[in-house]
């Protein structure tokens, strides 16, 4: 496969809330580019997971390359990163927008601008993307595609004048989708003469090529036969497979600059790819690391304990590969007097939970024990000290506590009119206390606090 040149590749992203059609349209752009033959296509195909196509919903960010010969008459490379709209799996849009250079911004025409919708557009616009509006769903009887262009101007504040229509279900306008893409983002920058620069965005486990490395090239190549190392732990490794997801794997020479594909190191131990992490080459080393991801905070905890306590190394060894595609998830070890040896995971919400003890059970077939769900208390000390409580069980002894503090966020609620009532009453009976409100697009836009 010979190199594409740097100026006629594009790495975009799509973003969305939860049903709005993001992997609907992954689709058909994949339909239309001849990803895929028709034999092969099938609904979600970037959802490989079981769980994911049962529950309807994408949990894994999937990359896939296409190939697009535009208006304009040129073959243009284009690396699409399908990624979740749920919130619960924001960390997998955050690793996503620091490959790419755009995003496009999937609203429905019959909805509108919903909560991830605005959480997904805002960590694109940290990353200085690109966005192209989308408007899915034109087709349905109750799409307002003028309400929804005007919504996205004064709630996102970014110019939806020219958004593409198009309704993925029926195929109608993914062409001028295609086209947006290829005019309207900007392409990579690199310089194939410097030092390797590559960023670890992803990976997983395979149990025959060891650990999978999904990479975003910034600067150099990256070949079969190299040496390189990862910065972030100093370990060196001999690169034996480069290639790209074409959506199926399909090996290549190399990977220059701008361009995202996968790479096996024989690489068995899981602590050694640390995602975010640079990759460069051990002989020519670049000078600075690339500056990975934002650490997120897990909000929600439980423990997960093995009913039988013989499976607690099974668990261990579980835990570890489904912590090595999920950094959003973490983990601690844990005792407990009635369920034995377990692990104290944090999540970042009931779903996340959810999904990850389903994997766990289905993927490792281990039987689960979950505790209920909790959150950490800060335990101020008289002494001074300061002490994350995450089991009432260890609760020092209250004359020497000073003060215990609970986590609160600040939320801004976006809801229409006729159920403002009922959402303030809500707010206020799980002791929310109000900041502001004020009336957008017709719609009430409300700041407040809430534990």
């Amino acid at each position: 496969m010979s190199q594409t040149p740097i100026e006629r590749i594009r790495n975009f992203s799509i973003v969305a809330h939860i049903d709005h059609g993001k992997s609907t349209l992954s689709d058909r752009l994949i339909q239309l580019t001849g990803g895929l033959t028709v034999r092969e296509m099938r609904e979600q195909v970037l959802d490989n997971m079981e769980i994911e196509q049962e529950r309807g919903i994408t949990i894994k960010a999937q990359t896939v390359r296409l190939t697009y010969k535009a208006k304009d008459g040129l073959d243009y490379v284009l690396n699409l990163m399908d990624t979740p709209g749920h919130v619960d799996f924001a960390y997998e849009v955050s690793r996503s927008l620091a490959a790419c250079e755009g995003s496009i911004l999937v609203v429905d025409a019959s909805q509108g601008v919903e909560a991830q919708t605005l959480a997904n557009v805002y960590q694109a616009i940290d990353n200085n993307h690109e966005i192209v509006p989308v408007l899915n769903k034109i087709d349905l009887p109750a799409a307002e595609p003028e309400r929804v262009r005007e919504q996205i101007e004064d709630v996102i504040g970014i110019d939806a004048s020219d958004a593409v229509l198009c309704s993925a279900k029926s195929g109608i306008g993914i062409e001028d989708v295609l086209e947006a893409i290829v005019t309207r983002l900007p392409p990579p920058k690199g310089d194939p003469d410097a030092p390797l620069k590559a960023m670890l965005v992803d990976a997983w486990y395979d149990p025959y090529l060891g650990v999978i490395l999904l990479v975003r090239v910034f600067d150099g190549h990256l070949r079969a036969g190299q040496r390189v190392t990862f910065m972030q732990n100093g370990s060196t490794h001999l690169v034996d497979r480069v290639g790209v997801f074409l959506p199926k794997n399909t090996p290549v020479d190399q990977l220059g600059p701008g361009e995202v594909g996968f790479i096996t190191a024989q690489i068995k131990e899981v602590a050694h790819a640390a995602v975010g992490d640079t990759i460069t080459d051990e002989k020519r080393p670049t000078a600075a690391p690339l500056k990975g991801f934002k650490e997120v905070q897990s909000v929600v905890f439980c423990g997960l304990f093995p009913v039988d306590a013989a499976d607690f190394e099974d668990l261990r060894a579980a835990i570890g590969r489904l912590r090595l595609n999920d950094a959003s998830f973490t983990y601690e070890m844990e005792s407990s007097a009635a369920l034995g040896f377990g692990f104290r995971c944090g999540f970042l919400g009931l779903l996340h939970l959810e999904i990850i003890q389903e994997r766990l059970s289905r993927e490792f077939n281990l039987d689960l024990i979950a505790t209920a769900p909790s959150v950490v208390y800060k335990i101020a000390m008289r002494d001074g000290s300061e002490i994350d409580l995450h089991n009432p069980a260890d609760l020092p002894d209250v004359m020497q506590i000073l003060e215990i503090s609970e986590p609160w966020i600040k939320a801004t609620i976006l809801t229409p009119d006729e159920y403002l009532g009922g959402v303030i009453k809500l707010c206020q009976d799980r002791r929310g206390s109000q900041v502001e409100l004020s009336y957008v697009a017709a719609a009430p836009w409300w700041s407040m606090s809430c534990p």
